[in-house]
């Protein structure tokens, strides 16, 4: 028999299928657990009751007791609102309805006392409360009202049907009041329940929705987000102790002629970080079970250098090589490089996109399987079903998080047994999330520059200096060097007003007259043959300046251009200024960074462009980008991938809960890697659950 959590919400008392329907499309609620792990994003604290005379606009949430003096309904059925003028004594207030009006003028009686709850505003000089939460104040006093009342986020949809905060709460108030004598089956051992000293889930669910005190509220919150990061910790360190247990991989035993050719005849020297890598990587590779690698490396780090000699190491071993990136521009970059590694060794290398003809597909598809192709660069064309490999030992993936987890997936079945995976990524990832997103990957970090590279010096100004910042573009590019200048919008916004791309090339056109200064302009709306041939003017240096939009992120290698301006630089998020900073200081020329703002500028856009200026760390701008933008997206990504979603937890936040659940789910597995013991029989039913909630695709990482 189900348990009463388990429960379809619509046949809950204030729910009904239309408002089930409704928050499974808007929130994904189906069940009663599902509602009850629907937590408050924060908390009033009920018990101060405000006089008229003491309020103003700039309080947050006030509640007063109140009677109605007026009530006034205007408009017609259209455009109906509701004005009541009401007093405490101390003063007199407006509210304001436009929805619901019929049940304000039906049910309020000027001899009864009411508590009023909302958010004041001011309208024409005078404090008003619109859509004030209302209750007689006899029903009030005879609810056990807890201190603290959590407020729920709620869509515009949710609204029209009745459905907002204070409706959320009654249902939640009807769901505990029905589990008052009940028990919640528990989902942690009493072992860590005792040892961390936390609440149980039922207590933690009453906590968390009508807690009494701030103290029982914090440890609800702990205890639930520690249970979320938990499971996700316990579920990727499983995983990779499985995959290491049971998933046999390709043994490159020998390092043989491509390697040594390559090795022997190498453009430069590698850096100690590059030689920890292989090394690494070749004792993954030879010791009989399937790789599962991350490699981290900021812009310009020598990642996919790295790639290719791990490549050769399986060429070697009579195996194929694969790299998958998420863009053409990128792929043809690493297709590019990795040719002129391979030009003098005997490697033969192919590029497979959506753009490759038919005739060039025909050819690949016959040396693949033939053996004769030895490396496939390309994007997701890689993972078609006609796309067959001979013998594929080892898949490179670029930028990884930028695939679907399924699209990845895909490479596992290139071959009888996987292939090694080594996922790259130039997006520093801070610990939380790597721990994370790649926990049941084992991670490489190349933390040096190749030697010769002078750090990329930063500058801020604003854009009342552009006359000085071109005389030192006319300085610099009569030193031979090039410059890159990156703008956020390519059309005019009626509503935001930056300086635009098309704008910003006149006025460059202008300042950098031809024959004199040649401009070459790249956006996102050029045909993919123009934007090469824009890109091959700069990379050729026949064009000195590069007017361009966000599109040159990634996939443009220019040693000479030493220059990086940002225009409206406060539109850009924090990795991203990051990441378009890589693009200069591949030479060993000293390189530029200049970001060019408004002067007004928001606290949070001050730490961002301040964090820029302070450091080339990628990993420090990624643990700051973190804690201002919060997980977002990334979090999205680790959720793809988990039996688990975060609906408390917040990795920009709980680091610290993230490393204890981390701890306690290594020493668990340690002990017990099947979760077979009567001790952690809940632990594995728990998973379970929460894996049949969810398709995974888990298979790659």
């Amino acid at each position: 028999m189900s348990h009463f959590l388990d429960q379809e919400i619509q046949y809950l008392s204030g729910v009904g299928p239309i408002r089930a329907e409704l928050l499974e499309k808007e929130l994904g609620i189906v069940t009663v657990r599902d509602l009850l792990q629907y937590y408050p994003y924060r908390y009033i604290d009920r018990t101060k009751f405000y006089k008229i005379r003491e309020i103003n606009s700039q309080l947050p949430y006030i509640q007063l007791k109140v009677k109605f003096v007026s009530v006034r309904v205007s408009g017609d059925r259209m455009t109906e609102r509701l004005n009541a003028v009401v007093t405490d004594g101390t003063g007199f207030l407006e509210l304001v309805w436009f929805k619901g009006v019929k049940w304000v003028k039906e049910n309020v009686k000027p001899e009864k006392e009411y508590v009023v709850f909302g958010k004041p505003n001011e309208f024409n000089n005078k404090i008003n409360l619109v859509h004030p939460e209302l209750e007689e104040l006899t029903k009030y006093e005879s609810q056990k009202n807890s201190t603290f009342s959590g407020l729920y986020n709620t869509s515009e949809k949710m609204k029209k049907i009745n459905l907002h905060s204070k409706a959320v709460q009654n249902i939640l108030r009807t769901i505990l009041d029905t589990l008052k004598n009940d028990t919640i089956p528990e989902t942690l051992t009493n072992e860590i329940l005792q040892k961390l000293n936390i609440p149980n889930l039922k207590t933690s669910f009453f906590d968390i929705h009508f807690p009494e005190t701030v103290e029982r509220m914090q440890k609800a919150q702990f205890r639930l987000k520690f249970e979320e990061l938990f499971y996700s910790q316990l579920y990727v360190i499983r995983q990779k102790l499985m995959v290491k247990r049971n998933v046999s991989g390709h043994m490159f035993l020998k390092v043989g002629d491509y390697f040594n050719a390559f090795y022997n005849n190498r453009p430069f020297e590698l850096t100690n970080a590059q030689k920890r890598v292989i090394k690494e990587i070749r004792a993954d590779v030879g010791c009989g079970r399937q790789m599962n690698r991350l490699l981290q490396g900021d812009v310009g780090s020598g990642k996919t250098m790295v790639a290719f000699m791990c490549m050769l190491i399986g060429l070697d071993n009579d195996y194929q090589a694969s790299m998958m990136a998420p863009t053409e521009i990128l792929a043809s970059q690493h297709y590019e490089t990795i040719s002129k590694y391979a030009e003098n060794i005997g490697v033969n290398v192919k590029l497979l996109t959506g753009s490759t003809r038919k005739k060039e597909r025909e050819l690949i598809a016959e040396q693949l399987l033939s053996g004769e192709l030895h490396i496939l660069i390309g994007t997701h064309a890689i993972i078609e079903n006609h796309v067959r490999f001979k013998n594929l030992g080892i898949c490179i993936i670029d930028e990884q998080h930028r695939f679907g987890v399924a699209q990845r997936a895909k490479m596992w079945e290139k071959n009888i047994k996987p292939p090694h995976v080594l996922v790259m990524t130039a997006t520093p990832i801070p610990r939380t999330l790597a721990m994370t997103i790649y926990g049941d990957l084992d991670v490489s970090v190349i933390d040096e520059l190749p030697p010769g590279r002078k750090p990329i010096k930063t500058t801020h100004i604003y854009n009342t200096k552009h006359s000085q910042l071109y005389d030192f573009m006319k300085q610099e590019i009569a030193k031979g060097r090039q410059v890159y200048i990156v703008y956020p919008l390519i059309k005019e916004s009626e509503t935001l007003d930056f300086k635009n791309l098309q704008e910003g090339y006149e006025t460059i056109s202008t300042v950098f007259p031809k024959p004199q200064y040649n401009i070459s302009v790249v956006h996102g709306q050029l045909k993919n043959d123009e934007k090469d041939a824009a890109m091959a003017e700069f990379v050729s240096g026949r064009a000195q300046i590069m007017v361009a939009t966000t599109v040159i992120e990634v996939g443009v290698n220019v040693p000479n251009a030493s220059i990086m301006i940002i225009e409206s630089a406060e539109r850009f998020g924090l990795s991203q200024l990051h990441q378009l900073r890589g693009r200069v200081g591949r030479g060993a020329e000293q390189s530029h960074c200049i970001l060019v703002t408004d002067f007004k500028l928001s606290e949070d856009t001050r730490i961002r462009i301040n964090a820029i200026v302070g450091t080339n760390d990628g990993f420090e701008i990624a643990e700051t980008d973190l804690k201002l933008r919060g997980p977002g997206d990334i979090e999205g990504t680790v959720q793809s991938g988990l039996p688990i979603s975060f609906k408390i937890a917040n990795l920009a936040k709980d680091g610290q809960i993230l490393q204890l659940a981390r701890d306690y789910a290594s020493e668990i597995l340690e002990k017990d890697p099947d979760l077979t013991t009567n001790n952690n029989d809940i632990l594995a039913r728990q998973l379970k659950r929460q894996k049949n909630n969810q398709k995974v695709w888990r298979q790659i990482s």
